[in-house]
């Protein structure tokens, strides 16, 4: 594997660091980005790797995004994320979560950890056993925190349709067309607000049990996990893994819309560009699914200064999603630069870089 600080993504990190742990079998990547605004916060992604090298790249361009999430979200948090290596079987263990809480007690407080691709609540609770360093701790009802896969759901539900607002003219989601990649707890969650909405749904995920469920639930076509983007619809919505938006993808694109929160979607410096000359307007993933985080983040600082914060207030902060996202499509019909780039602009200043 190349030195991490020579690949692309490394964007002077201000700590990154690999933790072994024989006696659990833990292996584990911390990458911290930025400190500038607070600790950094960020999830953990439990994920088999075929390439070691990936799961670094995955850690460098996560913890990226979550500096500019934070911050555009108006987070007093810098932007962190650990990658856990999981086995080709996803074998995970107490011992390898008491390990890895261990870690981040070693970090003295520069990572806060949550919930991401691979991991639940209960891992959380296992985790805060070691450290109290952890946030999407369970919650009473009415309260901030818990599961925030609902609140980062309802942020791109929102920013769907701010999208449909400003590309298409339209304020209503009745009749409106909207294929979904994934299905889980984001993307399932995405597609019962739209339904609800009056939305024309076609669900697409890997596991095609759960997206036939979800599709018989809502009254939604299925598409095979391998059609769903070339899919002909009025917005394309990824909610499953990122990098999905190379030369490849956006050419099979068939919407005006690409609005989701997988993270990284853009595959590559230019892949925004491509969009824009296709058309497609792009609300950048770090800024329409950042729901999760404001709940988690709210959660975390209010229970460490002994306060509570109401799940009222994480849906009020989560509602300036759309205005956010609109403000950036704007400059960038304004100024003929892509939205990802305006974005990126924008959250660079508020990091102080």
């Amino acid at each position: 594997m190349a030195a991490f600080w020579t690949l692309p993504d490394f964007d002077d990190h201000e700590l990154v660091q690999l933790v072994h742990d024989r006696a659990s079998g833990l292996t584990a990547i911390f990458a911290i980005h930025s400190l500038h605004r607070g600790p950094g916060g960020g999830g953990t992604r439990f994920w088999h790797y075929a390439d070691p090298e990936d799961a670094m790249r995955d850690a460098l361009r996560l913890s990226r995004g979550m500096s500019y999430k934070n911050a555009m979200a108006g987070l007093p948090a810098g932007g962190a994320k650990a990658v856990i290596l999981a086995g080709p079987e996803r074998h995970k263990t107490p011992a390898m979560l008491a390990a890895f809480g261990d870690a981040i007690e070693a970090l003295g407080g520069r990572y806060v950890t949550a919930e991401d691709v691979g991991m639940s609540e209960a891992d959380m609770v296992t985790i805060a056993a070691r450290t109290s360093y952890v946030s999407g701790l369970p919650v009473a009802a009415g309260s901030a925190g818990g599961d925030p896969g609902p609140y980062t759901a309802y942020g791109i539900y929102l920013g769907i349709r701010a999208a449909v607002a400003h590309r298409l003219g339209q304020d209503s989601m009745a009749g409106v067309h909207v294929a979904i990649q994934g299905t889980g707890s984001v993307g399932g969650g995405v597609a019962r607000l739209l339904a609800a909405d009056g939305a024309r749904l076609t669900l697409a995920d890997i596991d095609t049990a759960r997206a036939a469920a979800l599709a018989v639930e809502l009254g939604a076509a299925q598409a095979s996990a391998d059609a769903i983007m070339a899919t002909p619809c009025d917005v394309f919505s990824p909610n499953a893994l990122g990098a999905i938006l190379d030369d490849a993808g956006i050419a099979a694109l068939n919407a005006p819309i690409v609005a989701g929160g997988a993270n990284n979607q853009l595959a590559g410096p230019g892949h925004g560009a491509q969009l824009m000359e296709r058309g497609i307007l792009y609300a950048p993933d770090y800024a329409i699914n950042a729901g999760g985080i404001i709940n988690v983040t709210l959660e975390y600082n209010a229970s460490h200064a002994g306060e509570s914060c109401s799940a009222e207030e994480v849906r009020r902060q989560v509602e300036e999603i759309p205005g956010r996202l609109t403000a950036i499509w704007r400059e960038s019909d304004a100024s003929g630069q892509t939205p990802d780039a305006v974005a990126d602009a924008m959250a660079r200043k508020l990091i102080g870089r």
